[in-house]
């Protein structure tokens, strides 16, 4: 069976659980050195450890640049998952939690391409994948500072990918719509919503895997992806569309 990532060097943030984790596993199941990142370290070890040979647990706040520095150098791949969201309309978002999303998702995304991208240039080309939202193309209720951050990440995706597409670094953003995932529970039990309402708004009647989105992830960072740069993939069930 041929292995898409062999002698890939790979860094994948929020990779504690959800999409962050299916992709870290998805990555080092196809020969990638996997460095697994997120802020919960104790999650990061167990995983790390049950992967075994060519995985790594790092502990990382990608709101910290000195922290994201060392730890985005010598890499062939980065995919940006690191993020958190809010649930409150603008009168009802606290400035702090705007500021703190922001911090994270689209500050944490961009401090992670930033001091990958020397390296990536140097070695002649690599790829990121970063991860926005379906809440960054409509309008979610009670979701503002979570999709204007997402927002702030498709266009950054966009603007790297044509600052770099000389230097052989292709960039590329997923857009996944509801994925049964702990972080997505968390909102729903945050917001008073339900799971089964959420599948019920989905046009496929269900809602997304983290392995469906992993496997996105892996397509856009593979040499299958060679001539995709710059691009959105919509991964939401129809949810756009209808």
């Amino acid at each position: 069976m041929t292995r898409r990532f062999t002698d890939k060097r790979a860094l994948v943030t929020g990779a504690a659980s959800g999409i962050g984790e299916a992709t870290a596993r998805l990555l080092h199941a196809e020969d990638a050195d996997v460095v697994l990142a997120d802020i919960d370290g104790e999650r990061l070890d167990a995983l790390a450890a049950g992967l075994g040979d060519r995985a790594t647990a790092r502990v990382l706040d990608v709101r910290d640049e000195a922290q994201v520095a060392p730890a985005a150098a010598g890499l062939d791949l980065l995919v940006n998952v690191a993020g958190i969201g809010s649930t409150q309309d603008a009168p009802g978002t606290p400035l702090e939690v705007w500021e703190d999303v922001f911090a994270v998702n689209a500050r944490g995304t961009f401090l992670c391409c930033k001091h990958a991208i020397p390296d990536m240039r140097a070695r002649g080309g690599g790829a990121i994948v970063n991860v926005a939202s379906v809440a960054a193309l409509v309008g979610l209720r009670n979701r503002v500072a979570y999709s204007a951050s997402k927002g702030a990440v498709v266009a950054l995706t966009r603007a790297l990918a044509v600052d770099h597409v000389a230097d052989g670094i292709r960039v590329n953003a997923v857009c996944p719509g509801t994925v049964e995932s702990p972080w997505v529970r968390r909102l729903v039990e945050e917001a008073g919503e339900s799971l089964d309402a959420l599948r019920a708004r989905q046009p496929l009647g269900r809602l997304g895997t983290t392995e469906e989105i992993a496997e996105a992830i892996a397509y856009l960072a593979s040499d299958a992806a060679a001539f995709v740069t710059g691009s959105v993939l919509v991964i939401d069930g129809g949810l756009t569309a209808a």
